[in-house]
């Protein structure tokens, strides 16, 4: 199956690029699941939300619907054994689990995560005391992107997050890689400038994918499909709902190549005519 969706969805400058005008941020999830298949939410990173919120977000989408959470910063960037950490994390994804919701959790770790054997060691903690829950992870570091890493993920049922990002010195290039049943691919935009100096979090994803860009994919997106039984794409560039206009147009490009059966139809009015 393939779920393509965005990183997060409740933006207020959606409103108008892609939600109609006056849409309440609790009007926002049913909208955009008359769209997409999967959502990645990125809010857990921040603070851990109680059980109920997810309780109140799955029963706003369809069964078939695929939540991928990211894995708070007490996780990823503080790394402390912290048992109590994650298993707070865990029982807040109970009703995701309990409504066979939940795709997947990402973790995303930061530049300074660097390959070695006791960041590896940390990595085996964190799948061993998730559980059964698909673990998928995000490699800021260059130095990541290397066989004996894939064997590693591999071996420990570990999913690689290939990503699109801005051809920088020290980021991973965009590499087409399976290391678990689940694919897992981010667009962050390509905003060289922007991304090392930036005032505002929002700019570094400040940016459009044009259709070449994104046809470049398709091979890369069958590629990983074709190793995995599901896979997930989710456009990060969320500023002023470029995200929404990527996933689209990435969709049309799919069905052109890909089973259109896989692929979220759009089945009711279009939401890129709302203005």
């Amino acid at each position: 199956m393939l779920y393509i969706g965005t990183s997060g969805f409740s933006y207020q400058d959606w409103v108008g690029p892609f939600y109609p005008k006056n849409t309440q941020k609790g009007e926002m999830l049913p909208l955009y699941a008359r769209q997409f298949n999967a959502v990645e939410i990125n809010s857990s990173y921040y603070r851990i939300p109680p059980a109920s919120v997810f309780y109140h977000l799955q029963r706003k989408v369809p069964d078939s619907f695929k939540f991928s959470i990211k894995a708070n910063q007490e996780i990823t960037h503080v790394r402390g054994i912290n048992p109590s950490i994650l298993q707070e994390f865990k029982m807040s994804l109970e009703p995701l689990l309990n409504s066979g919701k939940l795709g997947c959790i990402l973790a995303q770790f930061p530049y300074s995560f660097h390959y070695s054997k006791a960041n590896q060691d940390y990595l085996r903690y964190l799948k061993e005391n998730i559980g059964d829950i698909p673990l998928i992870v995000e490699f800021r570091n260059a130095y990541w992107a290397k066989e004996e890493v894939f064997n590693f993920l591999r071996k420990n049922e570990i999913g690689f997050c290939t990503v699109d990002q801005p051809s920088l010195v020290g980021l991973l290039p965009p590499l087409a890689e399976a290391t678990s049943r689940l694919g897992y691919i981010r667009f962050h935009g390509r905003n060289k400038e922007k991304w090392w100096q930036h005032e505002y979090a929002y700019q570094r994803y400040d940016y459009l994918y044009n259709e070449q860009e994104l046809k470049e994919w398709v091979p890369k997106i069958k590629q990983v499909t074709d190793k995995t039984t599901d896979q997930y794409i989710f456009m990060n560039n969320h500023y002023k709902g470029k995200a929404v206009k990527n996933a689209l147009m990435l969709m049309d490009l799919l069905r052109q190549e890909i089973r259109p059966t896989i692929i979220k139809d759009h089945t009711k009015k279009d939401m890129r005519d709302t203005n």
